[in-house]
């Protein structure tokens, strides 16, 4: 079994964003050279995450008003008293999870028609990454 690492940096210009990076983990898929096992993608973040989904902007505008609904940005959280103001980013990190994996198959990511793999900032405007795990033969 080969095994194949990369990072990916982000530092994004919005508090909440959502980046495709479906190309950028096909890239390290195709680097890696192998042709059949998974790929493990994760946020290295409590307040970020990685998703599958859509391609579609109301798809992540839903996705967007859905989290903020569920973990309102401003709210009085318990974390706030240790002097951060991100209580909702860890929630929404937790909601999406930090991480996937991707079958590959024939020496490439194995997705659905329409699935596309998402970088999710929920405390943005400062550096932070995402480890891309290659694992196969």
């Amino acid at each position: 079994m080969r095994f194949h690492t990369e990072y990916l940096w982000f530092n994004t210009e919005k508090r909440r964003q959502y980046i495709c990076i479906t190309e950028r983990v096909r890239e390290a898929c195709r680097t890696s050279g192998i042709r059949e096992g998974m790929i493990l993608v994760s946020a290295m973040h409590i307040s970020a995450g990685v998703y599958v989904n859509d391609r579609e902007d109301g798809i992540i505008q839903d996705l967007d008003e859905m989290l903020e609904n569920i973990a309102p940005l401003g709210k009085d959280y318990h974390h706030h008293r240790t002097g951060e103001d991100n209580g909702d980013a860890h929630l929404k990190s937790i909601l999406v999870h930090h991480q996937i994996i991707v079958p590959v198959t024939g020496g490439d990511l194995d997705l659905g028609p329409w699935q596309e793999i998402y970088y999710a900032e929920f405390d943005g405007r400062r550096r932070k990454r995402v480890i891309i795990k290659v694992m196969g033969e």
